[in-house]
C-alpha cells in the first residue's frame, strides 16, 4: 500500500483532525479560531466553563478507575498476603502458581471481548446509565471473589469481572471526547490513568493494614481485602450543572474538531478498520500494554522478590507508584503544551525500558539497585500511555468513529497484557525475573521505535497536505 497516497474524502472527513492554517503544528496553532457569526465567542465564559468540568467530571472519572484498578491489583497483593501463615490466596483456595496465572489470564480475555460492545452501549444507552450499571456488577463481583474457595469459582468470578470491567476505562477516555478538544485531553486522561498508579500506591498501603486483620471474624487477610474493595461511585452525563450559553458553548468548541452525535455507520466501522495508521497506534500500545499488565499484577511478587517479605512487600510497592504518578502528570502536560504526544510517549517508553534493562543486568542479590529500577520503570511504563491515547483520539474526527478507534485500540493491547501475565516466573524469583524484564525492555524499545516512527511519518504528511489544503494530523 502506498501510504503516502491520499485518503479518500470522506476518510479524510471521519478520520482526520481540524482544518488548520498553512504553518507548523504547534501548540499555538491548534487552536480553532471562533467564528463570530456562528456563536458570540467568550474567552472568559470558556475558562469558568472548562474550570466547571475539570471539577465536576475529573475527579469523578479517577475515583472509578481508581477503585476499578484497586480490584485488579488486589489479587496480586492477595496472593502473598500473609503467606508466612499460609492464610493467602493460593494456599486457601489449594492453587498452583500455574492456575493462578490461567485465573490472570482469563480476566484478560473476557476484557479484550467486550471492550468494544461495552462502548458501543455506552454511546446508546448514555454514560450515566452504562458505567454505573458497570460499577455496581463490579463491585459485586469484587466482593464475591473474596468467598471463593476453589481454583474454578475464582477463575470464573474473574472472567465475569474482566467482560464488565472492560467497558470502564475505554468508556471513560471516550467520554473526555464530548467535553474537551484533543489538545486538552492528554492531562485529563492522565489524571485518570494516575489513579491507577496511586490504586497501586493505596492497594499496597491498604494490604498492609488489611494484613493485620487476618482472622478477624474467622476471615483471613485476603478475603477482607476484596470484601471492603467495594465500588460506590457512579458517573453522569447529563449537564444539569451548567446554564444554557455555556451548553451552547461546549458544544461550539467542539464543533470544528468533529464531536457529533452522528450514529456510527458501516461505511463508518469498515474505513476505520482498513485505515492501517490505525493499526501502526495499536501496535504501538501492544508493545507498552504487556509491561503495563506486568507490572500491575506482579508488583508485588518482584518487590519480594527483592528481599521483602509479605506485609512489607505489600507497603513496599508504595513508592514506585507514587512516582509514577507525579511523572505521569507531568510527561502529559508537557505532551499537551507542546503538541509532541508521540515524541513524550516514546521517550516514556525508553526510560521504562531502561529501568527494565538494567533491573535484569544487576546481579540479583543486587536489591536496593533494582528497587531503583523498578521505580524507573514504572515512571516511564505508565507515563507512556495517556499521550498514545490522546494521540490517537486527536487524529480521529467524529465522536462515534472515536469509541470504536479507542475500544479497538485498548482491545489490540490486551493480548500484550495476556503475555505479561505469563513472563514473571514463579521458578525465576531467585534469579531476579530476568526473562520479565528482558521481555519488558524489548516490547518498550518497540514502542518506543513505532512512537518516533509515526511521528515522522505525520510531520511527512503534514508537509504534503497543507500544500493541498487538506486537514493536518496531530502529533
Amino acid at each position: 500500500m502506498d501510504v503516502s497516497a491520499p485518503l479518500s474524502a470522506h476518510l479524510r472527513k471521519r478520520l482526520a483532525p481540524s482544518l488548520l492554517p498553512d504553518r507548523p503544528v504547534g501548540a499555538e496553532s491548534l487552536k480553532v479560531e471562533p467564528q463570530p457569526d456562528s456563536y458570540e465567542y467568550d474567552e472568559a465564559a470558556e475558562k469558568v466553563l472548562l474550570r466547571k468540568q475539570d471539577l465536576r467530571i475529573i475527579p469523578l472519572s479517577a475515583t472509578i478507575y481508581l477503585l476499578a484498578y484497586l480490584d485488579r491489583s488486589n489479587i496480586g497483593n492477595a496472593k502473598i498476603l500473609n503467606s508466612e501463615t499460609h492464610n493467602d490466596l493460593l494456599s486457601e483456595t489449594h492453587m498452583t502458581a500455574y492456575q493462578y496465572t490461567i485465573a490472570l489470564m482469563i480476566f484478560l480475555v473476557a476484557y479484550a471481548l467486550f471492550e468494544v460492545p461495552s462502548n458501543y452501549l455506552l454511546k446508546r444507552l448514555s454514560p450515566s446509565r452504562w458505567i454505573a450499571f458497570l460499577m455496581l456488577v463490579c463491585g459485586s463481583l469484587s466482593m464475591g471473589l473474596g468467598g471463593t474457595h476453589s481454583y474454578a469459582e475464582v477463575t470464573v468470578v474473574r472472567f465475569l469481572l474482566g467482560g464488565f470491567e472492560a467497558g470502564l476505562f475505554p468508556g471513560l477516555v471516550y467520554f473526555l471526547t464530548f467535553w474537551y478538544r484533543a489538545e486538552e485531553r492528554s492531562l485529563r486522561v492522565a489524571f485518570i490513568l494516575a489513579s491507577a498508579t496511586l490504586a497501586g500506591a493505596f492497594g499496597g498501603a491498604i494490604a498492609y493494614g488489611v494484613g493485620h486483620m487476618n482472622g478477624d471474624g474467622a476471615l483471613s487477610g485476603w478475603r477482607w481485602l476484596f470484601l471492603l474493595g467495594k465500588y460506590q461511585n457512579f458517573l453522569r452525563d447529563t449537564a444539569h450543572w451548567l446554564t444554557e450559553n455555556e451548553k451552547k458553548l461546549a458544544k461550539y468548541r467542539l464543533k470544528a474538531q468533529g464531536s457529533d452525535t452522528e450514529q456510527l455507520t458501516w461505511r463508518d466501522v469498515r474505513e476505520t478498520l482498513t485505515e492501517w495508521r490505525l493499526y501502526a497506534h495499536y501496535l504501538v500500545y501492544f508493545g507498552v500494554s504487556l509491561a503495563f499488565s506486568s507490572l500491575s499484577l506482579f508488583t508485588p511478587s518482584i518487590v519480594a522478590g527483592l528481599g521483602y517479605q509479605s506485609l512489607k512487600a505489600n507497603l513496599m510497592t508504595v513508592p514506585p507508584y507514587a512516582v509514577a504518578y507525579v511523572v505521569t502528570l507531568i510527561a502529559s502536560w508537557s505532551a499537551d503544551r507542546y503538541n509532541a504526544r508521540g515524541i513524550h510517549a516514546g521517550i516514556a517508553c525508553v526510560i521504562g525500558a531502561a529501568g527494565f534493562m538494567a533491573s535484569a543486568l544487576l546481579p540479583a542479590t543486587a536489591y536496593a539497585h533494582r528497587y531503583g529500577c523498578l521505580i524507573l520503570a514504572s515512571a516511564g511504563v505508565f507515563a507512556s500511555i495517556p499521550p498514545l491515547l490522546c494521540w490517537i483520539t486527536s487524529n480521529i474526527f467524529t465522536a462515534s468513529t472515536a469509541g470504536l478507534v479507542i475500544a479497538l485500540n485498548i482491545s489490540f493491547g490486551t493480548p500484550g497484557q495476556i503475555v505479561g501475565v505469563w513472563i514473571y516466573k514463579a521458578n525465576e524469583v531467585e534469579k531476579g525475573f530476568p526473562t520479565g524484564h528482558w521481555t519488558n525492555c524489548a516490547l518498550l524499545l518497540f514502542a518506543a521505535a513505532g512512537c518516533f516512527m509515526l511521528t515522522g511519518y505525520y510531520r511527512r504528511r503534514n508537509g504534503a497536505v497543507t500544500r493541498r489544503g487538506e486537514r493536518l494530523y496531530r502529533y
